[in-house]
């Protein structure tokens, strides 16, 4: 029997799932998969449908479909009796996919594909996918998270922002000038939060989608380095807190000269405000995949560094090495733009005993100058 086929089966009635004219065997699919003949009998349930659907074999193959994947939609109606694969419109080629309920409350996304020997003719085969809710389920707790964070993110600096300006609207005259001064540097830093966490959200969108653009030109990354260095030192930190070096010759580096700021700013960032003693920042050539050339940057702590259990989910969605502040968002997006350059970033345990962040960008020019 071909899976999947309108031709008929090469033995009578029904028999496990057997391979195909590609040499696939049904029981190798990710997916459940089930076929009705057309009488409405199972005569394929393979390996991952048992699983899913938690039915053994024995209970669905030869069975009537009805029986052996007793469906129900979210409204306990009848799946099969309400849709009628086999006595409905002869012009419907299938059903998409949605969630149905099996007994027991197991909720399973479902598919189906009529399967004809020519249009409008009668049902031949019913192929239904069948697929675990997990991975569905998975994504909506991801985009609930982000929801609270940014929801949690917002509250405080948009609080903050309509209390001063209701209080300076209303009594204006009762503060001196040093008051107001105090009052509109604070809803102008306020607004610089919600400013940078809506960046963060539309840098996400791209990340996830796979739309983030990278424009490429020379940067001297020594230079934004040292950018980054004085910005920490003007803002009160101290001088002998940063040890910077730079290995000579660098070879020459094409990336977006905004996104190397938005890594090195979150890095330098994260090292300063959860770190302890000096901050090292390392620049030096180092060779990238295909033997190409690349420039690596480290950045390492002397802090109490990572756990060793947490290496793993540094880079994820939310993930905070401590409860000091920051919506978890800002390694996912570093991730994000190194990957979008070619690069890599790891995560280790510096020889401080500090983590120790090291990413590295491949530095051939673009295709178009090459």
């Amino acid at each position: 029997m071909t899976v999947g086929t309108s031709r008929p089966a090469a033995v009578q009635g029904p028999v496990p799932c057997a391979s195909g004219d590609f040499g696939i065997d049904p029981d190798d699919l990710p997916d459940g998969l089930v076929v009705a003949d057309e009488t409405g009998r199972v005569i394929c349930f393979n390996t991952a449908a048992s699983r899913i659907t938690a039915v053994p074999l024995s209970d669905a193959l030869g069975h009537p479909l009805e029986r052996a994947l007793p469906l129900e939609d979210l409204k306990g109606h009848r799946w099969w009796a309400l849709t009628d694969p086999y006595g409905g419109l002869a012009t419907r080629v299938g059903q998409p996919e949605r969630n149905l309920l099996l007994p027991g409350g197991r909720e399973v996304l479902v598919s189906a594909r009529y399967v004809r020997d020519y249009p409008t003719g009668p049902v031949r085969r019913l192929v239904i996918c069948v697929r675990g809710t997990e991975a569905r389920r998975r994504t909506e707790r991801s985009h609930a998270e982000l929801i609270a964070t940014v929801a949690h993110e917002l509250r405080s600096p948009l609080t903050s922002v309509k209390g001063f300006t209701a209080t300076l609207l209303a009594k204006w005259e009762r503060f001196t000038d040093d008051q107001k001064r105090l009052m509109l540097e604070t809803v102008d830093a306020d607004a610089n939060r919600v400013t940078r966490l809506i960046a963060e959200l539309l840098d996400i969108s791209r990340i996830d989608s796979g739309r983030l653009e990278v424009r490429r030109q020379p940067i001297d990354i020594g230079a934004a380095v040292g950018r980054h260095v004085q910005s920490h030192t003007a803002s009160g930190q101290s001088p002998d807190r940063f040890l910077v070096r730079i290995a000579q010759p660098l070879p020459d580096l094409w990336a977006d000269p905004d996104k190397i700021d938005q890594i090195l700013g979150n890095l330098l960032e994260n090292a300063v405000r959860h770190g302890e003693g000096t901050v090292t920042i390392e620049v030096a050539p180092a060779p990238a995949e295909n033997d190409e050339k690349g420039t690596a940057v480290t950045v390492c702590d002397e802090g109490p560094g990572i756990p060793e259990e947490s290496m793993g989910r540094v880079f994820t969605r939310f993930w905070r090495g401590s409860k000091r502040g920051g919506t978890g968002l800002g390694l996912y997006i570093v991730k994000g733009i190194v990957e979008a350059h070619g690069g890599t970033i790891t995560v280790d345990r510096g020889p401080g005993g500090g983590a120790q962040f090291r990413f590295v960008l491949p530095v051939g020019a673009p295709a178009y100058l090459t």
